[in-house]
């Protein structure tokens, strides 16, 4: 079942939304805030977002500048009451995927949804050799990594770590997970092996990605 987020401010327009929503079988969630919206859509699950450009905190154009920016690739369907060809042509420049004006059928609007969800699907498809968390790319065919477009060079062994981290995001992995992974073998307590690759990867894909859990092992956050 598909979770589609809703970032709209208008109490109306969100609830009819969902309603139309939740009896075409997705799950919904709901904020008002801009600023919320991009946590939403980055720290869970989502499928796709139906953004409003009107917001009281950031508008939409921002909202979706920093999703794209982190390197967020689900389908966003932009609502506005603006209707001129250059709110259009901003709002598809900036990584929207459709853009509807207000009013609008909710049966458009559906048959959008639907499309948008089936385009992604086809997309992912053709991506199973890649993995992806925010602006973090491992390709794992041709076993290259890259940040934000720019090609990282990284050891075999730097690579299956990364690889591990990436399957497995958010979740926190033991030394002795990370060991019987990545080198294979039983874990040593007296052995920093891991601690030294991790802070290999810190160096080249960034420090602010792994995240130290005291007395428990590591995170890609």
């Amino acid at each position: 079942m598909s979770t589609i987020l809703i970032i709209e401010d208008e109490t109306r327009i969100a609830a009819f939304i969902a309603k139309g929503l939740k009896s075409a079988g997705f799950t919904t969630r709901h904020t008002d805030s801009g600023r919320e919206g991009i946590f939403i859509a980055m720290e869970e699950d989502v499928d796709l977002i139906i953004l409003d450009v009107g917001l009281p905190d950031i508008d939409g154009f921002e909202v979706l500048e920093q999703l794209r920016g982190q390197g967020l690739s689900t389908p966003v369907i932009m609502l506005t009451a603006r209707t001129s060809i250059e709110d259009r042509v901003a709002g598809l420049s900036s990584g929207a995927d459709d853009y509807m004006p207000k009013p609008f059928s909710f049966e458009e609007l559906l048959a959008r949804v639907r499309l948008r969800l089936r385009v992604a699907v086809e997309n992912s498809s053709q991506s199973v050799n890649q993995l992806t968390h925010k602006d973090l790319t491992l390709d794992l065919r041709t076993r290259k990594a890259t940040v934000n477009g720019i090609e990282v060079d990284l050891s075999a062994r730097e690579f299956t770590l990364a690889e591990t981290f990436l399957r497995n995001p958010g979740q926190v992995l033991s030394r002795e997970q990370l060991l019987n992974t990545v080198w294979g073998y039983d874990f040593d307590p007296g052995s920093n092996v891991v601690d030294v690759y991790v802070a290999y990867l810190r160096t080249k894909l960034g420090k602010e990605r792994f995240q130290t859990v005291r007395g428990m092992g590591y995170r890609l956050t």
